[in-house]
């Protein structure tokens, strides 16, 4: 009884491994729009993204040797990951400097915070928003909707959580690569892999 209970499991976990593919894709769509936003803004900001890297910490900046350099490579390390990671091209490759930005951010900016993203219900400053709406309620009350209507309002705790998170989803796509059939390397592989064990990977 038992042996057939695992046979049919067996054979169920074989059947979804065929499908491995669709999860390898989910995450570097899911990466996609994270990474925009950091090679978007540190693009378009990159004079500010110096200024923050080089300024001392009393002035709220990161106090890093080499601003301009370290800039650039952020800068060019996200933008080419944005491209690599969209086409599944040189998957593997691309997430090891895309880790090493993301442990860098951790250990520079978020560390500090603790783990939570958002703060938790427990922590003073959320419940010094809590007293805030409860007075605009009692007080503004058309302004407290305008405020609420979308959602309740959360204090951002700037914590290590989505880094963390991003951290080991790329430390997916560094493992398995971009997946079969749904990336560039996949279809590339023919034309570069002679060796029979390197083309038989999971791109």
């Amino acid at each position: 009884m038992f042996s057939q209970i695992y046979k049919g499991y067996n054979y169920l976990v074989t059947q979804c491994q065929k499908a491995d593919f669709v999860a390898l894709l989910a995450i570097r769509l899911y990466l996609l729009p994270v990474i925009w936003e950091g090679a978007h803004s540190k693009v378009t900001g990159f004079s500010g993204l110096v200024t923050w890297f080089g300024d001392p910490v009393s002035a709220g900046g990161l106090d890093m040797p080499f601003p301009f350099l370290l800039a650039l490579l952020a800068t060019v390390t996200e933008v080419a990951g944005l491209i690599c990671i969209a086409l599944g091209l040189f998957t593997r490759l691309i997430a090891i400097p895309m880790i090493v930005v993301m442990s860098v951010a951790s250990a520079m900016v978020h560390w500090s915070h603790g783990w939570l993203a958002i703060a938790s219900k427990g922590m003073e400053s959320t419940q010094r928003m809590d007293n805030f709406l409860t007075w605009l309620a009692a007080n503004f009350p058309g302004r407290y909707n305008y405020i609420t209507a979308l959602g309740d309002p959360v204090v951002l705790n700037n914590g290590m959580e989505f880094s963390a998170t991003y951290f080991v989803m790329l430390l997916v796509l560094l493992f398995w690569g971009g997946g079969r059939y749904v990336s560039a390397d996949y279809w590339l592989k023919d034309l570069f892999c002679t060796n029979s064990r390197i083309t038989k990977l999971r791109y």
